[in-house]
């Protein structure tokens, strides 16, 4: 079982490996991912990015195909079906995006409760009547308990399954784009109201979207670009010198363990970086310049000289100081490669988009 020390939920290196008549296609390519105990974190990404992928895998559903991934001590790249069953019954909860996965319609909100703790041999008598009211009293539903799902609204369908899937105290709530048939204004009062419960239980909690607006409602929030983790954002609240309540969100680029990042899109397309890109070793930060000697249309002596003290520096950007504004990219403080490094870098091609093998954050000088 997890230790005080271990987050509740850890992912090196992961991989999986998807084949179809012949053909392999990398769902994951490297994921590494943490959230410590009581964290609730957002994973962000496009179609296809692999986001679905990693929450499967973590639910218990799917097996990776190389890698770690660890969740509240279980390893789930090795353990047994006996285990993998008590697992899914007992560590982790788990919230549908269709709501019809996420409750059987000929049973109240209440019985639908009581059936997830029947089968896990959860609470009984007196202690699950009093742990049913609790949780549809902590999710605001109260007055739904005695109502099938087909006489609830959307938003109180997502609470009630937000319920069963606390029914049996998991560690862990996973939630797979748990406001995707919901709208603007509903899908704000389901997060706040899984951000109520994540504070009141301090249950781990990883939501999985598309949707952007989810990561306003978590302090943490982790982007999957091409099957690996690119960015993260950060969000937390200061006080200024005027006594102002200030919320700062700053963006940082994920170093993995062999020094790879993903450089944000705008970056390269504003840089036109391509195919190789030049690397320089300055005192607090790597500067990054388009592989321009390669090309037959660039004069050599266009590319700038690394670490040349005349060079205009593009510094990095951030959001601090502003209000529930989305920043750009962050540094890192990571070492880097010698002066004048060479680096390759696809940023639109795969399998790894992007991609640099700086050992440092995404500050650039151009």
């Amino acid at each position: 079982m997890a230790t005080a020390s271990e987050p509740h939920i850890l992912c090196t290196d992961l991989v999986r490996i998807f084949t179809a008549d012949g053909v392999e296609v990398q769902a994951l390519q490297g994921l590494n991912l943490r959230v410590d105990a009581g964290e609730m974190v957002a994973v962000v990404g496009a179609s296809g990015s692999g986001k679905s992928t990693l929450l499967t895998i973590l639910s218990g559903l799917d097996t990776a195909t190389a890698g770690v991934a660890r969740v509240a001590g279980h390893d789930l790249l090795t353990m047994g079906s006996r285990e993998r069953v008590a697992y899914r019954r007992r560590t982790v909860g788990f919230v549908w995006q269709q709501t019809s996965r996420n409750l059987l319609p000929y049973l109240t909100a209440a019985e639908n409760i009581a059936l997830a703790m029947n089968v896990a041999g959860g609470r009984r008598g007196a202690a699950r009547a009093a742990r049913i009211d609790d949780l549809l009293g902590l999710l605001e539903v109260g007055d739904a308990r005695d109502r099938r799902p087909g006489e609830l609204s959307g938003g109180q369908q997502q609470r009630v399954a937000i319920a069963v899937a606390l029914a049996n105290e998991p560690l862990v709530l996973l939630a797979d784009e748990p406001t995707g048939e919901l709208d603007e204004s509903t899908s704000a009062a389901v997060l706040e109201a899984m951000r109520g419960v994540n504070l009141e239980l301090g249950v781990t909690t990883l939501i999985v979207t598309h949707d952007p607006g989810v990561s306003g409602h978590v302090r943490r929030t982790v982007q999957i670009r091409d099957g690996r983790t690119s960015t993260e954002v950060l969000r937390s609240t200061r006080v200024d010198e005027h006594g102002q309540e200030q919320h700062i969100a700053e963006e940082f680029a994920v170093l993995d363990r062999v020094g790879r990042l993903q450089l944000p899109h705008d970056f390269v397309q504003a840089l036109e970086l391509r195919d190789r890109v030049r690397l320089a070793l300055e005192p607090d930060h790597v500067g990054v310049w388009p592989g321009d000697e390669g090309r037959a249309d660039v004069p050599h002596s266009a590319t700038p000289q690394a670490g040349a003290s005349d060079t205009p520096r593009r510094r990095p950007r951030h959001a601090a100081g502003t209000s529930d504004a989305e920043p750009a990219a962050g540094t890192s403080d990571a070492d880097s490669r010698p002066e004048n490094a060479a680096a390759a870098a696809t940023p639109d091609t795969e399998p790894a988009a992007g991609t640099s093998d700086a050992d440092s954050g995404p500050e650039e000088e151009r």
